[in-house]
């Protein structure tokens, strides 16, 4: 696997606190590709809609619930081109949910993005996924 496909979704890689969700998600393609800040703006934008999660565009990481805040990060792990994405314990991130549901629904609109996903948990969470193989 190549290290530079990751797309990491971890409190272990948190949204940069100053600055709002457009630009925390927009930083990766504007770096890799050299992407104007319109350009990287709408594509964000563009995503946002496809999630249903417009309205955070502007707000910053303290303001979220934690629905939002993890469309946020998978979004900004979705910025790597041919994502393989890594979710490190999502639940430790979705604290009021009490199954899979909404990270299964969410990873759907994205598909298109995503070259594999792997979910990272404790033997225990196995059962929040309804039966996924490879948890």
């Amino acid at each position: 696997m190549h290290k530079h496909r990751l797309g990491l979704v971890s409190l272990y890689a948190p949204l940069i606190s100053n600055l709002n969700i457009w630009n925390n998600i927009a930083l990766i393609p504007q770096y890799h590709q050299n992407i104007s800040q319109v350009e990287a703006r709408d594509l964000v934008n563009d995503l946002l809609c496809r999630a249903g999660m417009e309205s955070i565009s502007e707000k910053r990481n303290s303001s979220l619930t934690t629905e939002e805040r993890f469309c946020a990060m998978l979004l900004r792990a979705l910025m790597v081109r041919d994502a393989v994405v890594v979710l490190d314990r999502p639940f430790s991130i979705l604290t009021d949910l009490r199954d899979g549901n909404f990270i299964m629904d969410t990873l759907q609109k994205f598909d298109d993005l995503i070259v594999e996903v792997h979910i990272f948990d404790y033997s225990w969470a196995e059962s929040y996924y309804g039966g996924i193989d490879g948890i």
